[in-house]
């Protein structure tokens, strides 16, 4: 294993010391950036409606969890004194977490229009400031809601089922991934005179997290709509969970040589698998022959020992860690992301995470104490400050990250999508590619002979092809590294440090580096080297347990693990960056997907769910319609419609005209020449070298500031030659 530098020298204990953030927004995904921003430091005051059901609540069923490593205090809108507090702290606050269409009687009570020019103000909303939904009537929209909205639901579930919600916010939590990561570009731009607010909405964060399955409506493919495949793969089998003797088992066979050696394993010598399944796309055509197989032979087996075969034979696998509580695997006691908290409320015992943010530098901090309600009012009292002033202000700034070189050595998602988010908030990205590209260059549908998938997840990039087992080439990447500031990469861990590029080795080359690695269990872990896909760490961080069909546990249909993954990258790196400006310092950032999709089910935690409001999936003549209602009412109204038949539409008017929120259940061709995504930009053409192809705008809008101009991922070492002599 290779060795992991300890604290930079000099370095500080966090990365927003000094920084203070009031947070007032009632939805999860504001909750959750503060969360994130007090992991990196920050102190955050916690405000809490005096009174039950004044702020809204969509975050208190869980308070215990967005409450840990936070200051609390409880006003009253009623009194004008609380009010005024809350006021001087807001306009005395380096950043201002909102929920602007969960906060309707808070906004009425409190002029947040008039912030001062030196806090960072971030707005997490629904639908945003523009768009048709923007303006939708009503109560707030739910996760869920925007699950149905933006193509989530109508690809998660089984193919022969109705479209599924997941069982947590997941939406939430993404966004409020992408929330903190805006706060953090909007305070490095700040000490360039200007505070931009941000704006996540969570139809955006939707949208960018469906990336698998847009290609094909983009290009306007015929039956691009994204269909529910259960556990399955569409292009890989065996590609699923599978019962054994103790539990369940996930098994990723993506390709011919891995089905050879799961076939050594459950064929004895001399009998031979059947010639028909010796091709992975003969597998796909008879998946459910396939899974017959499988399924016989992990039955007569305890999960432990389908592992340790499997794993043997460099089979992704792994078991479904069981959420009973909290989520039960060894790799995440070992990476030290469970604690024991104490609830105040209660007085029961209960589990926090830790924090996923495993950097050498300023390590996350663990947030595993929760104050009482109304705890700090004193020292709340004791953090007021007069407003921030700004040197230069209301002219638009450079972007965030100009000046920012970034080296990306990446595939297929995490890296990928992370160094491109860095790319839309200034950072100049190079990409580096063995000679013969990317596998995922070459994924259908292509546009111009490349794929588009790897177009759009790659965009704003330059392309260096380069065989760094050459001398010639390994000269290249150490100058490349040295006059980088970012390295991000998501090989498997230890394979850039066995080539001689270990972070020790490349942080003694530039002490200023920040060098992330992004993998399925971390560097630092018990299965070392252990590939993993996204829905592998799916069902090793808890996130299947919650969700199932007929007892079977159930992947999101999005790989949620993947974008989530990306996410935290760009959030780490912009911490990271931050506290280099600081010191001077760079670090190593071992992140791992399983520790950061087992956070994301921290409301699912402590016997205590959280979700959202019950709801019910009906069947029309034309598709499904999500309906906000307890599951008896959902029975009787999808009864009333089998009676009568009725499209979509019709039923979403009809119940609204009732007094029920609904909302269609829309495929992802649908959603992708929505008014609403059109509106807002989420995706358009853009050109390169004369070509145009998609490209997807980044879920995090600073307003105020200019962004890119977007060009789609280039063709294979376009920029080799130029970025070579460079060097020279």
């Amino acid at each position: 294993m290779a060795h992991i530098p300890q604290h930079a020298p000099g370095a500080d204990a966090s990365a927003l010391d000094g920084i203070l953030v009031v947070e007032f927004g009632a939805r999860v995904g504001a909750s959750v950036a503060g969360s994130l921003l007090a992991q990196l430091g920050a102190t955050v005051i916690f405000v809490e409606a005096a009174r039950p059901g004044e702020f809204g609540q969509s975050k208190w069923a869980c308070r215990e969890q967005f409450a840990a490593g936070k200051l609390s205090l409880a006003v009253d809108l009623r009194d004008a004194a609380e009010c005024a507090l809350l006021q001087t702290l807001a306009a005395g606050c380096d950043v201002l977490l909102l929920s602007g269409d969960a906060d309707t009687a808070a906004y009425g009570a409190l002029p947040w229009a008039g912030m001062p020019k030196g806090t960072v103000v971030c707005d997490v909303t629904a639908f945003g400031s523009s768009g048709p939904l923007s303006m939708r009537p009503g109560p707030a929209a739910t996760d869920e809601q925007i699950q149905a909205l933006t193509g989530v639901m109508e690809c998660t579930g089984a193919s022969d089922g109705p479209p599924r919600a997941t069982a947590l916010p997941l939406v939430e939590q993404l966004a409020g991934i992408y929330a903190a990561a805006g706060v953090l570009a909007a305070l490095r731009q700040r000490r360039e005179g200007m505070a931009s607010p941000v704006e996540i909405a969570l139809y955006d964060v939707a949208f960018s997290a469906m990336t698998s399955f847009l290609a094909p409506a983009m290009c306007g493919m015929s039956g691009a709509a994204a269909t529910r495949v259960g556990n399955r793969h569409t292009m890989a089998a065996p590609w699923n969970v599978y019962r054994a003797s103790d539990g369940w088992v996930l098994l990723c066979a993506g390709n011919d040589e891995q089905w050879q050696r799961l076939c050594a394993l459950m064929y004895p010598p001399g009998q031979e698998p059947p010639a028909h399944l010796a091709k992975n796309a003969q597998r796909v055509a008879h998946a459910r022959e396939v899974d017959a197989i499988v399924q016989a032979w992990t039955s007569a087996r305890e999960i432990a020992q389908c592992v340790a075969l499997l794993a043997e034979q460099g089979i992704p696998c792994g078991p479904v860690a069981p959420l009973d509580g909290y989520p039960r695997e060894a790799n995440l006691q070992h990476r030290h992301m469970v604690f024991d908290a104490l609830d105040p409320a209660s007085g029961h015992a209960i589990k926090l995470p830790g924090s996923p943010f495993r950097m050498t530098g300023t390590p996350g901090r663990v947030l595993a104490s929760v104050s009482a309600k109304d705890a700090d009012r004193a020292q709340v009292r004791a953090l007021v400050r007069a407003p921030r002033a700004l040197a230069r202000c209301d002219s638009p700034s450079r972007p965030p990250l100009a000046g920012i070189r970034v080296l990306e050595i990446g595939h297929y998602t995490t890296a990928p999508v992370a160094s491109r988010l860095l790319a839309a908030l200034g950072a100049e990205v190079i990409k580096l590619e063995p000679p013969d590209g990317e596998a995922v260059r070459r994924w259908p549908p292509a546009r111009n002979g490349q794929g588009v998938f790897f177009t759009f997840q790659n965009a704003d990039k330059r392309s260096l092809a380069l065989d760094m087992a050459s001398e010639e080439g390994r000269q290249a990447l150490l100058q490349l590294v040295s006059r980088s500031d970012v390295l991000i990469e998501n090989l498997r861990p230890g394979a850039l440090a066995r080539k001689g590029y270990g972070p020790d080795v490349l942080l003694a080359l530039n002490p200023r580096l920040v060098y992330c690695s992004i993998s399925g269990f971390g560097l630092d872990s018990l299965y070392p080297g252990r590939p993993a896909f996204d829905t592998v760490i799916q069902a090793m961080s808890g996130l299947m347990d919650l969700t199932r069909i007929d007892g079977m546990p159930l992947k999101t249909g999005p790989s949620m693990a993947d974008v989530m993954g990306a996410a935290f990258g760009l959030t780490a790196v912009l911490g990271a960056l931050e506290s280099r400006a600081q010191t001077g310092h760079g670090q190593y950032l071992d992140l791992s997907m399983q520790d950061i999709c087992a956070w994301a089910t921290q409301t699912g935690w402590n016997e205590a769910p959280g979700r959202s409001p019950a709801h019910g999936v009906l069947q029309c003549l034309d598709g499904h319609v999500l309906a906000a209602c307890p599951a008896a009412d959902a029975a009787r109204l999808q009864a009333q419609l089998e009676s009568v038949g009725r499209p979509r539409d019709a039923v979403v008017a009809a119940l609204a005209t009732a007094g029920w929120s609904a909302v269609p259940v829309l495929g992802i061709s649908e959603v992708v020449t929505a008014p609403q995504t059109q509106e807002r930009g989420l995706w358009f053409m853009a050109e390169d070298e004369g070509m145009p192809s998609p490209v997807l705008a980044s879920p995090v809008r600073l307003p105020l500031t200019p962004s890119p101009v977007p060009r789609p991922g280039p063709r294979l070492g376009r920029d080799t030659q130029a970025i070579l002599g460079a060097l020279a």
